[in-house]
């Protein structure tokens, strides 16, 4: 008999389940209130009367946990002076989408050598979060693989769907069952409408497969998450933070009857990909909100303790110490300034 199944996979490796991984690093009843008023908090500034500027700032991706939580701790110091104007809300991503190949992520590469120890990643990332929780900073992630939010979702107060896959009917399933506010981006090619569709199929109750925290397969029925918004990060055309974009934007989202509600990302094709653009993006879309379009609700940056990018490769010893493996990020004392005269505009 010719084999017909699992010609290409080369193993099996059992995880643990959700619920395992949730037990070995549990989270308390502060952090979780801490969760819910974050979320509730986010939620009021991106839909409701809070007037705060919504700031998702920190490194393209966590590789080294370490270096991570000594700039979650200068981002709290700087989040405590300006918290009455600026919502500070830290990136910690640890899945990357790749457009063809290279570094996965924390979850996936936790020891960044091509191992894929993928129970590592998970335990590495949930303790970060919630490191992170303790320290008093709201969270904020892309989740690629839908599998994913049953290890960590009870952690993440603010989340992203990518622009790769904006348009995948897997992904918007997913976001319909979260329970965290969560933007959905314009895809690489700056199509706009695809978000927005996203954002009214997520919007909606579903049903579909995946697992329970168990780690059974599952059908899965949601309610549908009323707290869904767009991000522009520009496509391939360029960017897409001026004042007329965002005005056509909103007469699209007007169109699709969605709130006014835009989340700029300073990075990515808005910023042409060089980390040194990003504060004039971030400077001119807060002129823009400033000028009276209180439709700008948030900003994205990445930022981390130094600037630039470093390429993983060989011994990730050699590593240079705070420097983004992914893409190029603003150092921590320009963002810091950034952040500080933003705070005085917001005055």
């Amino acid at each position: 008999m010719h084999p017909v199944f699992d010609i290409n996979v080369r193993q099996y490796q059992p995880l643990p389940t959700p619920i395992d991984i949730r037990q070995s690093i549990p989270t308390t009843d502060e952090a979780s209130e801490r969760v819910s008023l974050w979320r509730n908090q986010i939620v009021d500034i991106l839909f409701g009367s809070s007037s705060r500027l919504l700031v998702i700032v920190g490194p393209c991706s966590i590789h080294d946990p370490i270096a991570g939580l000594e700039y979650a701790r200068r981002l709290k110091a700087l989040s405590d002076r300006i918290d009455d104007r600026i919502m500070i809300v830290m990136r910690a991503y640890f899945e990357k989408p790749r457009t063809s190949v290279g570094w996965k992520g924390l979850i996936m590469d936790p020891n960044l050598d091509g191992s894929c120890s993928l129970d590592l990643g998970l335990r590495k990332a949930r303790s970060f979060l919630r490191d992170l929780i303790d320290i008093g900073l709201p969270t904020a992630t892309e989740l690629l693989d839908p599998i994913t939010p049953q290890y960590i979702a009870d952690l993440i107060c603010w989340s992203a769907v990518g622009a790769r896959t904006t348009e995948s009917q897997i992904h918007r399933q997913m976001a319909s069952g979260l329970s965290m506010p969560m933007g959905f981006k314009n895809t690489t090619s700056g199509n706009i409408e695809a978000a927005i569709n996203a954002i009214k199929a997520a919007s909606q109750p579903m049903t579909f497969m995946g697992i329970n925290v168990a780690g059974q397969a599952s059908e899965i029925s949601t309610n549908g998450n009323p707290f869904c918004h767009i991000i522009l990060r520009g496509g391939d055309s360029g960017p897409n933070y001026s004042a007329a974009d965002i005005e056509s934007c909103l007469n699209k989202l007007s169109a699709g009857k969605l709130p006014a509600s835009i989340t700029i990302d300073c990075s990515h094709a808005n910023s042409g990909k060089e980390a040194d653009a990003q504060p004039m993006v971030f400077r001119e879309v807060l002129s823009t909100r400033t000028s009276g379009n209180s439709a700008i609700k948030a900003l994205m940056l990445e930022s981390n303790l130094f600037e630039g990018s470093q390429s993983l490769k060989g011994n990730p010893s050699t590593l240079r110490y705070g420097v983004s493996i992914t893409d190029a990020c603003l150092g921590w004392e320009s963002t810091e300034q950034l952040l500080i005269d933003a705070y005085q505009k917001l005055a």
